[in-house]
């Protein structure tokens, strides 16, 4: 993706005083407790420009686990989807798509949100 900005930081405390057109939790959101995740949706609002894109991925249902990689556990957890659909409206993202535990994306479930922008006519 050239010309493309990208950050790692600890999501939970993201706060870079400006706003993105694109917004990406793939396989780092439900690596987050349930309050976590919650809370979130604030950060997401919080960097999310008019017409901004969000993708993230997470379980099919409310709960945690602790899986394994590389012979190290590792925690997972999920609120159910009608909690993340109200999350996202709650924050001010329109619901585009989700997917649960879709084998094209590898069993995961994921969603796709925006921010309505200005209606063109």
């Amino acid at each position: 993706m050239p010309g493309q900005e990208w950050r790692r930081a600890d999501m939970r405390s993201l706060s870079l005083g400006r706003r993105f057109g694109g917004i990406l939790a793939w396989d780092s959101l439900f690596h987050l407790d349930h309050d976590s995740q919650r809370r979130m949706f604030r950060v997401f609002a919080d960097h999310a420009a008019p017409e901004t894109v969000l993708m993230f991925n997470a379980g099919p249902a409310h709960g945690e686990s602790i899986g394994e990689y590389r012979g190290d556990p590792l925690y997972h957890a999920s609120l159910a989807p009608a909690e993340y659909r109200a999350l996202l409206a709650g924050a001010g993202f329109r619901l585009v798509a989700e997917t649960l535990e879709d084998r094209r994306i590898g069993g995961r479930s994921a969603w796709l949100a925006d921010v309505p922008g200005p209606i063109s006519g």
